[in-house]
Order: structure tokens, then C-alpha cells, then sequence
């Protein structure tokens, strides 16, 4: 009877074919609501749209996505499926909810498609999946369960509340999120750290390009970050003073950005394949050394990339506009020597022989300060930052990630007074030898941290979470590799703060760790907990600072080689002649083999 009434009202409407039908999965039958345009052909899309927590499909399509106040506007989904003939269904959760955990739903959405392409003959390569508040939390979950059956998502003012995950193995995705700034169910604040986890997994630029007034909607902002691997986009669509629904201005009808968005990504790509797995996007190179002496590591540039119609003829790799090599066989990669510091953006494009080509990029950023503080980025509770990496006796975090309610990981601090706002909480969980630890500076972190010999100070705040008897902390300075210490500090708090993180606490003292550097080096910033059952530590500040650097012993510093006079001889460390110099230190001695002199190569 209820769906009869639903056909009526539609047919009166003028809005036929709207068909409301249910398909049986797993035992249960399921219902939802498609429309299919007139004369809509065959091989084309199909969009999946997912409603909100104690909504349904008969809401999501008559309330959210037409605007009934405004008919004159002509802003409906019918609309814009009719233009880009495409079929669109609304389904049905069970209790007006949807299994953002398990595989209930995903089996849902997997037989709608398997019966869309039965009714309509859709192109499977084009599916697209969305969904509103608990929809877009939907949204996510599937994005690790079906990225080989969704060409593209899009969330609407929803995002998992736990935090957003990224499975290792899926492919590079397409999102494009579209939230309100005042949305008061899910705040707009946990949209980029959501967000954030795919950023990186794409391998996109971890600063976005942004559209203000976007369409000539006032306030109106997109953000888009990418190209990245495969040529992908995550993108967020900032609407201002919007709350918890779906918009309907014209200039930014939910509808058509959808749409727009979607209709570029397909599962049948043509053109090459392209991905960069190392280094990481957002890479961070941190280099301590004089002013006229810094230098940074190389950085090896490694690829992977195929065609699914053909064969991949080359792929060239790229710092920016200068390119650094071109690779006709695997393995693909390039070395980037002798960079200097900023933002580098690294490039591979892949050509295949019918001449497409695909292009991925990572951004990477290459800093060369006298003081950093490191603790500048505790500002999400329940991440990890960017350059960090922890382990508590039974699992081992890297940074950036999020989503942790347990663990190591950033605490936010609400008492009052309160002597942090955040902190990173490490712990060891079975009180094992060295085995509570968080260390700034791993390369599976994304930071590499190379310091020049000099005298530094390391300025810390450190106080326990849940030792009231108080548990000692030992900071050390490590080789990144090896964790063999070049300088150790043991401290031993003052202040616990109960382990709940509303608890009112005091100011912590700041302390201060002087160390040497003798020899020029990749090291890491390392914290051990006590060797107790749950020993643990809350870092809320984190200072790195150069005194003085030791003298080098080098009396010329070179740009590049074409400084060089045609009768100078360059001689490595090891005493072989060096016919074409890379950044580094070298000897330098006239024809006649006088005056032996060291230079520094930038």
C-alpha cells in the first residue's frame, strides 16, 4: 500500500519513471526508490545515494534533493539525471540505519548494481556512491569494502566518528565531501581529518587549491587537493553557515556537484596507470646545518604503473618542470640530488603506446631551520602527527593517521587550569625493556631529520597520564637506523594527570636537553617510557634549537660545478678523482696536484 501511495503522488507530480522496488539480499528484502530518465540508452552511469540516520529513500529523493519550496528554480535530482542521462537510486536501510562496520549494506549496494545493470544496462565502470550524514558515514566505510565497483564517492555532512581508515591496498579514490560550516550534528571541524587519511593514501598535495566564492556563491569554498596518484582528486566543498542538510542554492545544488565531480572517473581507465610509493606525500626533510653549508639527502623517486590495454612505453619522472629521468622498463624511478629547500613537487607521467599518458605527483617540503617546534602539530585529539612513530610493546602507529579512541596517540585536554591543551600520550603496555617508545624522525614517519655537528637543546614538557606514583622518561638522540643512542636524558615528572583528560592539571615546567653532534647524520628525536606495566608519558612540548655549529673545515662552498675552473682536480673523501660532482664534500687540488683544499658542492 505504501508503495502505492509513493507512485501516486509521483505520477501526480509529473516525475514518473521514479519506480520504488525491492530486491531480496541475503535472505531480506530491501527497497528502494531509482529514477531512470526517458530515452536513457545503454552504457550509461549509475548513482547511488545513501540518506541519513532515521531517514529513507522517499525523504532523501522528495525533501533533500528538490527544492518543493522554490519550484521555479527547477532544482531536482530528475533534472540533472535527465541532462546527463543517468540513473540514480535511493535505497533503503534497515530501521532507517546503515551497518557502517560489517557487510550487510555493502551486499545491499553491490546486488543493486548487479540489478541496475540487469534493468538498465549500466556501465558497471561508472558507479558512483554517496550518502548524507550517516550515508556519507556509509560512504567511507565503503570506500575500503567496494573500491573496485565505485568509480567515485562523495560524502555529504558525514564522516566516520571514529576516524577515517584507508586500507593499504585500495587504489587511489576519488571523494569529493560536501559539508556545511555550521552543521551542528557533524561538526565541521572532523571533515579534513577525514579527509586528511586519503590525502595522504592518494598521494596528493597536502596544501589545497582553493576556489573562494566558488560558483558565485558567497563564502562558498572548494577545496581541491591533487593530482595524485593515478590523477586523482580529494576535494571538500565548503559551504558557509550551512547546517546539517543537504543544499539546495542553485549556484551549489548538492545534485549537480555530484555530478560534475563524478562523471570524470570511470574503472575502465585507457589512458597508463601511474603511482608513486615512495617518497610519501608530505614528506618532510628537516635540515640543521650553517647557513652555507646545507644540504639534503637524496631523494630516491620510485613508481609503479601499467596499462590495462596495451603496454606502458615510458615514464619520465619530474622536480617540478625540470625533468630528472625517463625510465623505458621497471624498475621505475629517479633520484632527486641536490635540492634546495621549499616546497618540491615530484612528478611521474606514464605513456603508453598508444601515446595516453597519466600523471602522479607527491608533494614534499624541504626545510633547512635553526629552531623547529616539533610539538606544533599536537592539535587533533585521537591522531598521530605527521613525523612520528610509537609503539607500546604490541603495536606500532606511524603518523599522519587518525582515528584512535585507545593507544598511543594526541590527547586534548579540557580541564581547567589546564597546563596543555594537547599532548601525545605513548605508553607501554606490558612493561617490557624499551618497548614504550615514540620516536620523530623514522622514515616510515614521513620526516627525515639530518643534523650537521654542532651543539643543540632539545626543550621538552613531559608529566604522566595515570602514574601517580610518577614514572620516569628517557629522551634520547638515535641514528634513524639502528636506534644506537648518541645522547641520552632521563626525567622523572611531577605532575599526573589521572588519566581523564577533563581532569584539571598544573603548568608543566620546561626542561632542557643539551647534546652534541659530531658526525653529520640522519638521527631521530626517541622517548622511552619506564620499563613498568602501562608506563607512560605525555609530551606537550617538543623544541629543537641549534646553538652553534663545530667547525667544518671547509674553505669554498660551490653552487654547482660549473663554478669549478677547468684546472681544478675534485677528489672525493676516498682520494678517487670526480669528473662530474654531486652535492657533498669533496677535495679540491690544482693540475699540478697543489693546494688541497675541501669544498662543499650545493
Amino acid at each position: 500500500m505504501k508503495k502505492f501511495i509513493i507512485a501516486i503522488l509521483l505520477l501526480a507530480a509529473g516525475l514518473l519513471p521514479t519506480k520504488a522496488d525491492n530486491i531480496t539480499v541475503d535472505g531480506t528484502s530491501r527497497s528502494y526508490i531509482a529514477y531512470a530518465p526517458q530515452n536513457l540508452g545503454e552504457n550509461r552511469p549509475l548513482f547511488i545515494f545513501c540518506h541519513g540516520s532515521g531517514q529513507d529513500a522517499n525523504y532523501m529523493l522528495n525533501t533533500q534533493f528538490r527544492d518543493t519550496q522554490n519550484p521555479e528554480r527547477k532544482i531536482s535530482i530528475e533534472n540533472v539525471c535527465d541532462t546527463a542521462k543517468f540513473v540514480i537510486v535511493f535505497p533503503n536501510g534497515i530501521g532507517n540505519q546503515w551497518d557502517i562496520s560489517g557487510n550487510r549494506d555493502i551486499n545491499f549496494v553491490k546486488a543493486l548494481i548487479d540489478k541496475m545493470v540487469a534493468q538498465y544496462k549500466i556501465d558497471r565502470n561508472r558507479v558512483y556512491l554517496g550518502g548524507f550524514s550517516m550515508g556519507g558515514m556509509f560512504t567511507y566505510h565503503a570506500m575500503n569494502k567496494i573500491p573496485d565497483l565505485i568509480a567515485a564517492f562523495v560524502p555529504v555532512s558525514g564522516y566516520p566518528m571514529g576516524g577515517a581508515t584507508a586500507n593499504a591496498n585500495v587504489r587511489p579514490l576519488p571523494i569529493l565531501h560536501i559539508h556545511g560550516t555550521a552543521d551542528d550534528v557533524c561538526v565541521f571541524s572532523g571533515v579534513q581529518p577525514a579527509l586528511n587519511v586519503w590525502i595522504k593514501h592518494n598521494g596528493c598535495p597536502t596544501t589545497a587549491q582553493v576556489k573562494n566564492n566558488y560558483n558565485g556563491f558567497s563564502g562558498a569554498k572548494m577545496h581541491s587537493w591533487g593530482p595524485g596518484n593515478d590523477g586523482v582528486y580529494v576535494k571538500l566543498l565548503e559551504l558557509p553557515n550551512k547546517g546539517h542538510w543537504v543544499c539546495k542554492e542553485p549556484q551549489v545544488y548538492t545534485g549537480k556537484e555530484m555530478w560534475n565531480f563524478c562523471k570524470d572517473y570511470s574503472l575502465n581507465k585507457t589512458s597508463p596507470t601511474v603511482r608513486i610509493t615512495a617518497p610519501t606525500a608530505g614528506h618532510n626533510y628537516i635540515s640543521f646545518a650553517p647557513a652555507d653549508a646545507v644540504t639534503f639527502p637524496d631523494i630516491t623517486i620510485t613508481a609503479t604503473a601499467d596499462d590495462s590495454n596495451g603496454t606502458v612505453e615510458k615514464v619520465e619522472f619530474y622536480d617540478g618542470t625540470t625533468l630528472l629521468a625517463t625510465c623505458t622498463a621497471k624498475p621505475y624511478q629517479a633520484v632527486l640530488t641536490g635540492a634546495v629547500k621549499g616546497k618540491h613537487t615530484l612528478k611521474a607521467v606514464a605513456t603508453d603506446n598508444d601515446g595516453e599518458t597519466s600523471t602522479a605527483t607527491v608533494e614534499v617540503t624541504l626545510q633547512a631551520p635553526a629552531s623547529i617546534t616539533i610539538s606544533s602539530d599536537f592539535k587533533e585529539g585521537g591522531a598521530l602527527p605527521a613525523g612520528w612513530t610509537t609503539f607500546d610493546g604490541k603495536e606500532r602507529r606511524v603518523g599522519y593517521s587518525n582515528g584512535y579512541s585507545l593507544g598511543c596517540r594526541v590527547l586534548q585536554f579540557t580541564g581547567s587550569p589546564r597546563g596543555l591543551n594537547y599532548g601525545l600520550y605513548f605508553r607501554n603496555v606490558e612493561g617490557k625493556a624499551r618497548q614504550g617508545w615514540a620516536k620523530y624522525g623514522l622514515s616510515d614517519g614521513s620526516t627525515t631529520l639530518t643534523l650537521a655537528p654542532g651543539h643543540y637543546t632539545l626543550k621538552y614538557k613531559i608529566c604522566n597520564w595515570n602514574k601517580p606514583e610518577f614514572s620516569p622518561v628517557e629522551l634520547n638522540i638515535e641514528n634513524s637506523t639502528g636506534s644506537v643512542s648518541i645522547a641520552k636524558q632521563t626525567y622523572t615528572p611531577t605532575i599526573n594527570i589521572g588519566n581523564v583528560a577533563s581532569n584539571s592539571f598544573g603548568n608543566l615546567q620546561q626542561q632542557s636537553f643539551e647534546f652534541d653532534i659530531t658526525e653529520h647524520g640522519n638521527y631521530a628525536i626517541a622517548l622511552y617510557t619506564a620499563d613498568v606495566v602501562y608506563g607512560d608519558c605525555i609530551l606537550g612540548q617538543l623544541i629543537l634549537t641549534a646553538n652553534s655549529y663545530e667547525h667544518t673545515g671547509i674553505d669554498a662552498t660551490l653552487n654547482d660545478k660549473e663554478e669549478m675552473n677547468n684546472n681544478i682536480c675534485v677528489y672525493d673523501l676516498q682520494g678517487r678523482q670526480v669528473t662530474n660532482p654531486r652535492h657533498g664534500l669533496y677535495i679540491k687540488r690544482s693540475a699540478e696536484g697543489k693546494n688541497g683544499k675541501k669544498i662543499f658542492v650545493r
